[in-house]
């Protein structure tokens, strides 16, 4: 009897525990806000006004036929998608495992391990839309946006956000320090940010290096993203970036699954 009635109280998916989950996070969230907006919102503005305008004044003929500033608006945007979704996926996921223990608290709820990822992954997502919505505000302001078709930036970064945020998922779950969460941001999110055509064209780069940076999900998200703020085509097809980065995304979760249930799961 008692096991028949665990396994009625345990929720199922019609009753979408999921946004209970998310709930949790956006309450303790109403209270921290305001610590994020320096590295979610002011920092990469002042990165816009640093280097498109600052440095773009230097850049005369421009890039692809527009302005510095126009152009480096895109992969902008993308990084910051990045940086948010990453920064959302590696120490509140490694607190919530060794420190606070959160995600034991909410499975013995009970929640299901996929309701515990699911409502995490939605407030991930949740701040990085906010975020690049608030940076496409801003870039529209000081007229850096070609096009309305801007907007689909906004869906580029959501899939942007899941396709790092699953994976990364997955590391900080499995982390046995904190320290190699740093060392994903030393390795990973700045190499990324360097060379995947957010600054200048990976065209430049030499081929080895080119290929390396095709291979990030960041530059399927920057090629998109630009074109979205251009208003113009991509340098690869659209469908191509989608189901790049959809199969990180799937794929992270994937391992994020296993690695989550693997903790949680005695």
């Amino acid at each position: 009897m008692t096991q028949l009635a665990a396994k009625r109280a345990r929720p199922g998916p019609t009753r979408a525990p999921a946004l209970a989950v998310l709930q949790y996070h956006l309450v303790g969230y109403r209270r921290t806000w305001r610590g994020g907006v320096l590295s979610s919102f002011l920092l990469p503005t002042l990165t816009v006004l640093g280097f498109g305008v600052g440095v773009g004044a230097f850049i005369d003929q421009g890039v692809d036929g527009v302005s510095y500033l126009e152009w480096i608006v895109g992969g902008l945007l993308a990084s910051t998608a990045l940086q948010v979704a990453i920064a959302e996926s590696t120490w509140p996921v490694y607190s919530s495992l060794q420190w606070t223990k959160i995600y034991f608290a909410q499975y013995a709820a009970p929640l299901r391990v996929t309701d515990i990822m699911a409502g995490q992954l939605a407030f991930v997502l949740f701040r990085v839309l906010t975020s690049a919505a608030a940076f496409l505000l801003v870039t529209g302001v000081l007229g850096a946006l070609r096009s309305p078709w801007a907007v689909l930036a906004l869906p580029v970064a959501a899939l942007l956000g899941l396709a790092v945020a699953a994976p990364t998922f997955a590391y900080a779950a499995t982390a046995s320090s904190d320290s190699w969460l740093a060392l994903l941001f030393r390795f990973a999110v700045i190499p990324m940010t360097l060379f995947a055509g957010v600054f200048f064209p990976v065209e430049s780069l030499p081929v080895g290096l080119r290929w390396l940076a095709y291979l990030t999900p960041l530059w399927h998200a920057v090629d998109l993203s630009r074109a979205a703020t251009l208003g113009a085509a991509p340098i690869w097809s659209v469908t191509g970036h989608l189901l790049y980065l959809a199969a990180w995304a799937a794929g992270g979760w994937l391992l994020a699954h296993r690695a989550l249930r693997r903790r949680l799961v005695v």
